[in-house]
């Protein structure tokens, strides 16, 4: 299995690759409706997270929504 080097929110991590931003955050068991991820400083929406890729070297930043009230 091959591995990639990113870092993600900040921390250098090695991650399954090659594969997309949607296989990444199955992978982190995160679900894409409630997360929004930003790779190398731009915001990714949603439908483009199944045929962006991920590279050997991105930042990749996950912010999640929390509900409440």
């Amino acid at each position: 299995m091959t591995t990639l080097a990113v870092t993600i929110n900040g921390e250098a991590r090695r991650v399954p690759g090659p594969a997309t931003l949607l296989e990444l955050l199955g992978h982190l068991g995160l679900d894409p409706r409630s997360v929004v991820v930003e790779l190398n400083r731009e915001i990714v929406r949603r439908p483009r997270l199944a045929e962006t890729r991920v590279a050997e070297g991105d930042s990749i930043e996950l912010v999640h929504f929390v509900g409440g009230g």
